[in-house]
């Protein structure tokens, strides 16, 4: 393990491209220590060399590699950063997608469901020893969670906990759907279980953002984005509220928010089922254990 030091510390995943990246840049910028993620080996180097460029000289920056849709992926993550660091100030669970196609991991998890809600559930929940010990030297609410999520979840209705993959009920736009809802109930529910902490759990909706996203759909989702394209905002538009969450002081005032251009954003009514995030905490674990992990 590394000395300990009073660096601020942000674990930002998906940081290889699209808004992670831009919110790796700024936070290295600022001087914070940045431990970045990707999946892809040649967009992760040149990422890093990106972010190590807009760096403050105070700054430092590393980059690991891990695939969030593979629970022993996601565990060996957590691990890798408890080596680097002793403490984490700031985790942006960003990395996420959408397939063309059903598949199922080597684990047996839809690998829409496990890279964009799973992996980040067990990530979070191996860091928290991290999250805590920041938390202790730091005012209520300076140290976060946060996790991305989307619009998308406005047209899911629900999970089915019965099959709450959905890989009897498949479908490449509800399983998007479905996975964005569980990003904002798994952050209602952290953030009640944080709260004691003085660790605050918000998610966000980056807006339409012109990246490569669409291009990983089916011909669905890219004849939408094709339709959308003049509308798509900036990478970099894309993160600033993300940004927002990570460093501002209004933030942190409250905990358990959903958040699109620095506002509160429109919830569906599955959204703020409590009932549903207590239980989806509970089938998360049950999966995780299932993994072996």
């Amino acid at each position: 393990m590394t000395a300990k030091t009073r660096a601020r510390v942000a674990v930002v995943t998906g940081a290889s491209s699209g808004i992670g990246l831009e919110a790796a840049k700024a936070l290295a910028a600022a001087g914070w220590r940045v431990i970045g993620v990707g999946r892809d080996p040649g967009r992760s180097a040149a990422a890093e060399a990106e972010i190590r460029a807009a760096a403050a000289a105070e700054g430092r920056v590393e980059m690991l590699k891990a695939d969030l849709s593979l629970m022993a992926d996601a565990a060996r993550l957590a691990q890798e950063v408890a080596a680097r660091t002793d403490r984490v100030d700031v985790l942006l669970n960003n990395a996420g997608g959408i397939g063309k196609e059903r598949v199922v991991t080597s684990e047996g998890a839809e690998a829409t469901f496990a890279g964009n809600h799973l992996g980040h559930f067990l990530l979070t929940s191996r860091l928290l020893p991290l999250l805590r010990a920041a938390a202790a030297d730091q005012p209520r609410g300076a140290v976060r969670v946060v996790n991305v999520s989307s619009s998308a979840h406005l047209q899911s209705s629900g999970l089915d906990f019965d099959d709450l993959q959905r890989l009897g009920n498949f479908s490449t736009v509800g399983a998007y759907a479905n996975a964005k809802l569980a990003n904002i109930l798994f952050t209602r529910e952290l953030a009640k279980r944080l709260s004691a902490d003085g660790i605050v759990a918000h998610a966000m909706h980056p807006g339409l953002v012109a990246t490569n996203f669409a291009s990983r759909g089916d011909e669905t989702m890219q004849r939408y984005y094709e339709g959308k394209k003049d509308l798509a905002i900036t990478a970099q538009a894309g993160a600033d509220t993300l940004i927002w969450l990570a460093t501002a002081e209004e933030p942190g005032s409250a905990t358990g928010g959903y958040f699109h251009n620095r506002a509160p954003g429109e919830l569906s009514p599955a959204a703020q089922d409590e009932a549903a995030a207590e239980r989806l905490w509970a089938e998360s674990e049950a999966l995780i254990a299932r993994a072996g992990v």
